[in-house]
């Protein structure tokens, strides 16, 4: 799924800003980074729901970083990126606000 969301994310293609693939936060590689909002993008699949606990100690690690964190499901950037882009889109405009 990442590589669904990266064609739509990569070379400024999404509000201008610059996105990075596997991008590494102290121990843990993060789907996607946005350095200029501090933003890390998370795709997760059904091993999500076995390892919450281990999400939840990874989002607290990049949010003490002072790293905002969103998530999608893969199912919704498989069936429906644009709308995932437009709910990107929303926090991105709230968050600078």
């Amino acid at each position: 799924m990442e590589r669904v969301l990266w064609r739509r994310l990569r070379h400024r293609q999404f509000l201008g800003l610059k996105f990075r693939r596997q991008h590494p936060v102290g121990p843990y590689v993060t789907d996607f980074y946005c350095e200029a909002l501090h933003l890390v993008i998370e795709l997760d699949g059904g091993q999500h729901t076995t390892n919450a606990m281990a999400d939840a100690r990874r989002t607290a690690f990049l949010e003490s970083k002072e790293l905002t964190v969103i998530r999608f499901w893969n199912n919704d950037v498989l069936k429906n990126v644009d709308g995932v882009l437009e709910s990107l889109a929303e926090i991105i405009r709230q968050q600078q606000s």
